[in-house]
């Protein structure tokens, strides 16, 4: 299964994204313009793999000129039907639909390990204009709370197979010369919480922030967030609804109330041209 076969599977699953992924503490925002050393209201920001609009409503209501860049059919119906009002070009980050410095910040939240860094850094820093930022961010589960640590495991060991058979097509890949997708560059930053893949930029120099934020949710949207992530949405439904029954019933017994408190710490990088 190819990262690029991993970043269209959400075109079908649009509606349960929109309406069970977290969102972003104002407390991102605020460390956006302070490394940037500039406001969001005003600015004009090209928020790139919008999904369907959780980080471009957000700057948005800071009072930003936003134009959200998103590949996928269905995820851009999804974000025109809740946010009519924000401009939506089809695009990606490797080759930008936009003009030469015509923003002032370029925002990847939880999109930038969908790139070619190769390719979307160069683009970048052809976008933004001289001082321009480029803001990129994770939503990373907290794996020092206990409960969610546990999880972390189960699906480490849950999604092993997939993660060895990716590993070996890309050794025959390398063997033969062949170009190959993987899906472990992308597995910890889109479905486990883990360490999010990265690639220095020629040119840039990032400082980081580490935000921790939570949310109280019923334990349905916590188990819908999580099938909600590629690797379950290319895992097939069968497989995907064992895992999470298995969920429901573990998490059941954790959280009686049924009501589960999600843990997360958000991973931001920032640099400017």
């Amino acid at each position: 299964m190819t990262t690029g076969n991993r970043a269209q599977s959400f075109n079908t699953a649009a509606p349960q994204y929109a309406a069970n992924r977290p969102s972003y503490p104002p407390a991102l925002l605020d460390a956006v313009e302070e490394l940037a050393a500039h406001p969001l209201k005003n600015a004009h920001v090209a928020d790139i793999g919008a999904g369907t609009g959780i980080a471009s409503t957000l700057l948005h209501a800071r009072g930003a000129n936003v134009t959200a860049v998103e590949p996928g059919e269905g995820m851009a119906a999804e974000f025109r039907r809740g946010n009519p009002h924000i401009p939506l070009v089809r695009g990606d980050g490797n080759a930008l639909p936009l003009a030469t410095a015509s923003a002032d910040f370029i925002t990847y939240a939880q999109a930038w390990h969908w790139t070619d860094p190769a390719k979307a850094g160069p683009e970048a820093r052809r976008v933004l204009r001289p001082g321009g930022a480029l803001a990129l961010w994770w939503n990373i589960t907290d794996s020092t709370v206990e409960w969610v640590a546990e999880q972390e495991a189960r699906l480490h060991a849950f999604f092993a197979p997939q993660r060895e058979a990716a590993k070996a097509a890309g050794e025959a890949a390398k063997a033969t010369g062949e170009a190959a997708g993987s899906t472990e560059s992308t597995e910890s930053a889109e479905s486990t919480g883990g360490v999010h893949p990265w690639s220095d930029i020629p040119g840039l120099e990032f400082a980081e922030r580490r935000i921790p934020h939570t949310r109280r949710v019923p334990l349905a949207t916590h188990l819908a967030n999580l099938g909600s992530h590629s690797a379950f949405l290319v895992l097939g439904e069968e497989k995907a609804a064992a895992f999470l029954a298995k969920e429901r019933a573990l998490l059941g017994t954790r959280f009686p109330d049924g009501w589960v408190q999600e843990s997360y710490v958000v991973h931001l990088r920032l640099a400017t041209n």
